[in-house]
Parts: C-alpha cells; structure tokens; sequence
C-alpha cells in the first residue's frame, strides 16, 4: 500500500467505497513484488495496477463483491493452457492477492479509513513501514514511523494484539527487528502457542519504505552530468561534488539534489562522520584526477558501501592500484572497486557511459544478474562494436512504405 503516495488523498476524499487489492505472495516470472497494491473504487475506477492488465479485470469484479459482502478475499492467478479465457499471467508467473474494503475498525478484515488517511499524510519519501495480519484467523494493522529505529519491545503489546498471542508476537518482534531496519518487505508466518492448533498460523504482510538511498558522484564533467538524471530515474538522493566551483556551479548540473563543493575525500569523510553514509549507498568517482582519486578512494575503502566505481582506463587502474598498495590499502578491500567503471556495453557518448555505470549499480544489487564488468576486459575499453560509429553519426531514416492493399505504413530502417 505504501506505492499509492500523494494519490491516495484525492481517493479517500471522493467519498466512493473503496477497496484494496495487494500482491502477498508471488512465484516464478511476475510483474510486480509482494507489497504492490491497487485501489478499486465502487464504481470500477482504479488506481495502480498489480500485473500491468494480465489480472486487473478478475481484481477488479472481486474487489466489487468484497465491497458488497464487507469481508475480505484471497485470490489466486497462474496460468492455464487448459482455459485460454481465464484470467492469470501469461508469462507464467503466480500470484496471490489479498482484498479488503476499506471500512470498519479493521478487526472484521476490513482496512480502517483512519489508518489510509494516515498513510496519505505521510510524504512520498518518508519512512514507514505497514504491517497488516492477512490471514483468516485475525485481523489488525500496525504502522511503524521509523523503521531503521525499530525496537522490538517496545512493540511487543502492539504485535501482540496483532497476532494473537504471546509467542507470535516475539516471534514477529524477532523477524521485525531485521526485516524493517534493512528496509526488507514480505510475508512474515509466524507460530502459534496454542495447544493442538491445526489451523494456519498467524501471517503478517509487511511493507518497508526506507529513506532514498545516497549516490555520490565525484567529478563536475560532461560523465557526471550524464549520471545525474539516471540516477535519480532510479530513486537514489544524488550528490554532486567537486572541488572547483567554476565547473560545480554550472547549470548542466541542477538534476543534482545537492551540489557540495568541497574536497571529495573531505567531504565523504565528513558525511560518515555524520551517519549519512551507509550500506545503500553508491559512490562513482568520476574525476580521474589521482590528486583527487587516490585520497578520495582510500576514504572510500573504509566504509561498508553498496558500490563503489572509479572511471579510468586499464592502464591508468593499474598505476592507481600500485599507489594505494604502496599507501597500506590492502588487496582485498581492493576486490570491493568496479574499476574501470561500467560494464561493457560498447559505451562511448557521455550518456551510453552513465547507462553502462547505472547498470553496473543494479547488477551489484542482485548476485543472479549477468554482464561483463569493463574491470574484466583486457586492451582498450573504448572499442566501438562494427556499425556502432555510422549508427552514432547519422540517424535512423524513415522510409515510407506501402505494402500491397494495406495503407501507407511507417518502417524504420
């Protein structure tokens, strides 16, 4: 429920009934993760969506009799080729998805109004986090402001309330206390005390929303200007920052949400300093300039960072690499720097280049994803692909086309 943001307020002041339909359980090849929800007025309108159109029309009729009935619902979409009709996921993925109307004190498994206009009053890039019993068995809500603050016990008689008993909530306390600090999201089933229960245990869907992660880039230059706007596409809260004002202050650089001028490895040891760097956040040093590269890099070595890249080519690495052993760096700290930055995507314009970092950045979040670092190649780095320097000097011509008995036809070569 948290994606819903500062669309929900005009939603909740419509005065229509309202429902809401959220993903707790997904499998295999699917759109969205679990957290994900849709809103569905009485009249059918909709706001979000759960799959991008393979199930929102059987959410849609479900939601309508769950607001009709006043309890809540569990459905469940695959795929079938027995039932082309059927509505489910084409790409083969599971589902499951939770429906509640949006009505009552939330303990007949309805989602209390007040607890909606709470979460419409917190801003897009707060901190929260929602934790909602799904089950068959209770019901309940539980928002936590502060998820990095999270303290088990002080919630103790909140989670206890929600599930139900004394041993769930300590396990709930348990999970929470790793889950929320780290900004995780998912389906929490936890045990129940009661003697000879043969039912479903407690299940709680919590939905973490963390502060935006930080992406420090270091270098006022035509690369850095590029990342810029990528990288704020992606949610990160970016940091320009250079020593030189005269390039720092330019224009080209306002995509930043800050512009620190500044020694770099002056400023990000003072930005640790000060608990404002942690293990989310992204470090791409653009300047290639050793009188600011090799400070900077060995302040940045002794931090936990999500990722850290340097731009450079082959052989000015290496040259980096023998100072900073001659400095004490230690090869092993020097295993955790993407250097030369960027995977090898052929990349040669300033943006090309910013998309080869970006997408470096997400592959380090995910140890399944594949790609060949530009660390990782031998030679040059700059070896355009054949056809890549005539696709760069002119564009694409459209040519006008008319195939037989069909209209005029636009193909692009």
């Amino acid at each position: 429920m948290l994606n819903f943001g500062s669309e929900l307020r005009p939603w909740l002041d419509s005065g229509r009934q309202l429902a809401v339909a959220t993903v707790v359980a997904a499998s295999g090849s699917v759109p969205r993760p679990v957290g994900t929800s849709m809103l569905v007025a009485s009249d059918g309108a909709v706001l979000g969506s759960l799959s991008g159109g393979c199930v929102e029309g059987a959410v849609i009729e479900s939601a309508l009799d769950a607001l009709a009935t006043g309890r809540p619902r569990r459905e469940h979409f695959g795929f079938s080729r027995e039932d082309a009709f059927a509505a489910g996921l084409t790409c083969g993925g599971e589902l499951e998805v939770h429906i509640a109307p949006a009505g009552g004190d939330g303990d007949d498994g309805g989602l209390p109004p007040a607890l909606l206009s709470r979460l419409a009053a917190i801003g897009p890039q707060e901190p929260v986090a929602l934790v909602r019993r799904i089950d068959e068995g209770g019901w309940g809500t539980l928002l936590v402001p502060d998820p990095q603050q999270f303290h088990a016990a002080g919630w103790l008689p909140e989670l206890c309330r929600l599930a139900g008993s004394g041993a769930a909530a300590r396990s709930a306390a348990a999970q929470l206390s790793v889950l929320l600090p780290s900004g995780g999201s998912g389906v929490l089933r936890l045990p129940s005390d009661v003697d000879g229960c043969t039912g479903e245990p407690p299940t709680l869907l919590v939905e973490t929303r963390l502060p935006a992660p930080r992406l420090l880039v270091f270098g006022a230059n035509d690369f850095g200007a590029a990342l810029l706007p990528q990288a704020r596409l992606l949610g990160y809260h970016v940091t320009l920052c250079d020593a030189r004002p005269v390039f720092a202050r330019q224009p080209r650089f306002a995509a930043a949400d800050e512009v620190a001028i500044d020694w770099p490895h002056r400023y990000l040891a003072a930005e640790a300093a000060a608990g404002r760097i942690d293990s989310r956040t992204v470090v791409c040093i653009l300047t290639h300039d050793p009188k600011f590269d090799l400070p900077l890099l060995r302040t940045a070595l002794d931090l936990e960072l999500a990722y850290l890249g340097a731009m450079g080519s082959q052989r000015s690495h290496r040259q980096r690499v023998r100072d900073l052993l001659a400095e004490g760096v230690r090869p092993e700290d020097l295993e955790r720097l993407h250097a030369p930055i960027g995977l090898d995507l052929q990349a040669a314009t300033p943006a090309e280049v910013g998309v080869s970092i970006i997408a470096q950045v997400i592959a380090s979040r995910n140890s399944a994803a594949t790609g060949q670092p530009l660390s990782a190649r031998s030679g040059p780095i700059h070896t355009p692909a054949a056809g890549a320097a005539a696709h760069r000097s002119r564009p694409p011509a459209v040519v006008l086309s008319r195939p037989a008995g069909e209209n005029l036809a636009l193909t692009r070569a």
